[in-house]
């Protein structure tokens, strides 16, 4: 009788060991990829903040995940590391969703992290001080994160209401932090589409004239004629579907730290955000930060007419995509967001 009393304590005690073990990563037991690789092409914006914020904090740890993410220097590239099978996951555009579908490749947004692009357009004042119009830029070379990405799309827009073709110019990749800064002061290029900090660093150097602004609401919605998808957590259709309760993890992080940002101050800011981000100028980077603070989506949903006014933007300068049928409803998902804001009211 002792003999099986031991046994049963012994098992007991095996017992609780394992669901101690197991307590801190219930989520990780029942998650298909614990192991997410993340591509993002620009790390140190605001436009990715919410990454940030959710990788700083623990949150994607909190959900079990071992979240590695690799930094590019556009959006474009971070798309190309998801295609070629390097990446999981891009933090990246909405719009690269529709320009792939296009292509015949599959590919889902499932979380909104910005609802205004807060990309800029701006015109160099040291090379093209007696700029009048969107016509002086033919022939001028324009910088963008990398060609193909965001800020190239709305550069391709913002010529197109001003009647040039995107073939009219020259796109140059200079990046998202000092090479960027660098190119516009030094001459290199002619005009930038950036985002901040970059941008709020050339205004307050007067380098730039600003000719397109969208890091407000109102301001997105005049210049596209109304709400625009920015950036988002994309992966392919196949991704969520092999993988859904990981697809769900991630999206729980990424909605807690949107929800973080809805409450937090400057100081908050900069505990978390590293150092370098900053580019070297902390006030002017907290500065920036409460003027996109609009810009964040305030819990991960797509607004119901973001979609089609993605795909109007880019049929104005892709003539190949007017004659395509886009499904938009493949494009994007928010019951991934709706289960996570369930969780974190």
């Amino acid at each position: 009788m002792k003999t099986g009393l031991k046994k049963i304590a012994a098992l007991v005690g095996i017992a609780t060991f394992g669901m101690m073990a197991m307590s801190g990563s219930a989520w990780a037991q029942a998650l298909e990829k614990q192991k997410v690789s993340i591509a993002v092409g620009g790390k140190n914006l605001f436009y990715y903040l919410p990454l940030t914020i959710a990788e700083q904090q623990g949150y994607f740890k909190d959900e079990g995940l071992q979240v590695e993410i690799s930094d590019f220097a556009g959006g474009a590239k971070a798309l190309q590391a998801l295609v070629g099978g390097s990446a999981d996951v891009v933090s990246g555009a909405y719009e690269h969703t529709i320009n792939m579908q296009s292509k015949g490749q599959m590919i889902t947004a499932f979380v909104l992290q910005g609802r205004a692009p807060q990309i800029v357009f701006g015109v160099s004042t040291k090379t093209m001080p007696n700029f009048k119009s969107i016509a002086d830029l033919k022939g001028k070379k324009i910088g963008v994160t990398a060609p193909g990405s965001s800020t190239n799309i709305v550069a391709n827009f913002v010529l197109a209401k001003g009647g040039l073709k995107p073939s009219d110019v020259s796109f140059i990749g200079v990046g998202t932090a000092a090479g960027a800064l660098s190119a516009m002061r030094s001459g290199q290029i002619d005009a930038i589409s950036n985002l901040d900090p970059v941008v709020t660093m050339l205004e307050e150097k007067k380098d730039i004239k600003v000719i397109a602004d969208t890091r407000t609401l109102k301001d997105t919605n005049d210049l596209f004629g109304g709400p625009m998808p920015a950036a988002t957590l994309y992966t392919t259709e196949a991704f969520l579907k092999k993988n859904p309760n990981t697809s769900q993890a991630l999206t729980n992080a990424m909605v807690r730290a949107l929800k973080w940002l809805q409450t937090a101050g400057p100081s908050d800011i900069i505990k978390v955000v590293p150092e370098s981000y900053q580019l070297g100028d902390r006030a002017l980077y907290l500065a920036t930060f409460t003027k996109v603070r609009e810009a964040l989506s305030p819990d991960g949903r797509f607004p119901e007419a973001g979609p089609q006014t993605a795909l109007k933007t880019l049929q104005a300068f892709e003539p190949d995509l007017a004659g395509k049928p886009i499904d938009l409803s493949k494009t994007f998902t928010n019951e991934l967001v709706k289960n996570a804001n369930a969780k974190f009211k």
